[in-house]
């Protein structure tokens, strides 16, 4: 497995290394060991998959508050995304700043999102599902989010990007300025927010 560092401190892609022959591949998606030694010690408890029939669908900006603030490790098992976290820690030199990558079922890669960060993503091929393994459990209580075009981040989207796709709960998120203070620096190092 090949980590990447992000041009953020917390976010990594992840490339699987691929073994194939004239039947296919054969890939290790994720080792505890591996990605301990890259990211932190983390126990991922819940696995998440979504389907999103539409070119241009977007989906968050989401994260979850303390006491159940996920980090998550996304994949892409069918089509492709473009991928975003954004760094959510208020004492953090880099807060509103966001890292993409592009993740498809071709190129194998994941994007691990560490707790303090929101995620989001568009999707650039119809019938796109995504998988991603979280730290916590969703708690409908504890769910949030962020504008997805907060012009404070400035993510660039691309192009096809479709407001109309999103959910009725992503229309009404929050610009940013109007958060509290919900992270802190070190929660995307420990894996673990604080209480």
């Amino acid at each position: 497995m090949d980590f990447t560092l992000c041009a953020l401190p917390g976010p990594l892609v992840i490339t699987p290394k691929r073994h194939g022959d004239a039947r296919g591949y054969f890939a290790e998606t994720f080792r505890a060991d591996a990605f301990a030694k890259a990211a932190g010690s983390v126990n991922f408890i819940q696995e998440n998959q979504s389907l999103s029939a539409q070119t241009g669908t977007i989906r968050g900006l989401h994260f979850q508050t303390r006491p159940f603030a996920q980090g998550k490790l996304v994949r892409c098992i069918a089509g492709a995304i473009f991928d975003v976290a954004v760094d959510l820690r208020h004492d953090s030199p880099h807060f509103g700043a966001w890292v993409s990558a592009e993740l498809t079922a071709e190129n194998g890669k994941q994007l691990w999102v560490p707790a303090g960060f929101a995620h989001g993503f568009c999707t650039l091929a119809p019938d796109t599902a995504v998988v991603y393994k979280v730290t916590a459990y969703y708690s409908a209580e504890h769910d949030a989010g962020v504008a997805w075009n907060d012009t404070d981040i400035g993510i660039t989207w691309p192009a096809l990007a479709d407001p109309a796709t999103l959910s009725a709960k992503d229309v009404r998120q929050p610009a940013l300025r109007d958060l509290p203070p919900l992270f802190h620096l070190d929660d995307a190092l420990t894996g673990v927010p604080h209480g």
